[in-house]
């Protein structure tokens, strides 16, 4: 089956639309431009169709570290800490929907602990259904990083890549567009290293020199550093014949617009491709 060209995913990671150092603190600013620009892209490529994520950040990752969430749930106190990451989490979604809504975007939030079922920490199901009739319809839904029952663990986390993962699976995007605070992905991380240099395309072919240079991320994150989410996007697009992701940051305005608009070349960031 071939990749739906009109339809993209993007993820505005947590880094980029939260202080990370900071717990529960949202950046507003960054929030209202970059939904600016998913408006701004939707007027003007007609038939572009797109399904939102977003992580947690220092909204749902610290908590959930707190708590020990992803590792599993099983005492009163980890059910209560399950119960606060879903708050959390369902905070931070608000914002970011009332300022896709507020942009002008006809954005439909999605619970996904309402349908997410995990074994393991693996996702088994999610209601893809509701996802394909609102692309149908004209919305933009909207997912998010979030809590899951789990057959083997009681609860845990799904983070928006593992969303993703099982929707483009059903749904054949030709693009993945992921949003964080670093422009791709760099040898080591640029936060810490300004001298760092950027990569820019990884392949299977180069995957395992890659992955010898990359660490985790530079602030609290439970699901995963640059490196698992980097072999994950690679995973996928192996998988699904004509699909690519895009890492770009979302600190440089219209760098999102640029890809949306089919001008990703430009843009910098990193390309994660099959071949």
């Amino acid at each position: 089956m071939s990749c739906d060209q009109d339809l993209v995913f993007v993820k505005l990671g947590g880094s980029v639309i939260t202080d990370k150092t900071r717990p529960e603190t949202a950046r507003p600013l960054v929030i209202d431009r970059l939904a600016r620009e998913i408006a701004v892209a939707l007027a003007a490529r007609p038939g572009l169709r797109l399904l939102l994520g977003h992580g947690s950040g220092s909204f749902g990752h610290v908590i959930a570290s707190r708590y020990g969430t992803r590792e599993g749930v099983r005492s009163p106190a980890e059910w209560h800490g399950f119960a606060q990451v879903a708050a959390v989490a369902a905070r931070l979604n608000r914002l970011v929907t009332d300022a896709l809504l507020a942009a002008g975007v006809p954005v439909w939030s999605l619970q996904p602990s309402a349908s997410a079922r995990c074994r393991a920490g693996s996702l088994l199901s999610l209601d893809a259904t509701t996802v394909q009739t609102a692309l149908a319809r004209g919305l933009v839904p909207l997912v998010y990083g979030d809590v899951a029952l789990d057959e083997t663990l009681g609860g845990t986390i799904i983070s928006t890549e593992q969303i993703f993962a099982y929707l483009a699976r059903r749904l054949q995007p030709c693009c993945l567009v992921m949003v964080g605070v670093v422009d791709g992905v760099f040898e080591a991380d640029p936060l810490l290293q300004p001298s760092a240099r950027p990569i820019a395309r990884i392949t299977p072919g180069n995957w395992e020199e890659v992955r010898a240079a990359l660490g985790g991320s530079h602030a609290t994150d439970v699901t995963g550093g640059m490196a698992a989410k980097v072999e994950g996007l690679l995973d996928l697009v192996g998988e699904l014949p004509g699909l690519k992701a895009h890492i770009l940051s979302g600190e440089r305005p219209g760098a999102l617009q640029a890809v949306l608009a089919g001008d990703g070349s430009r843009v910098g960031g990193t390309l994660v491709e099959g071949s």
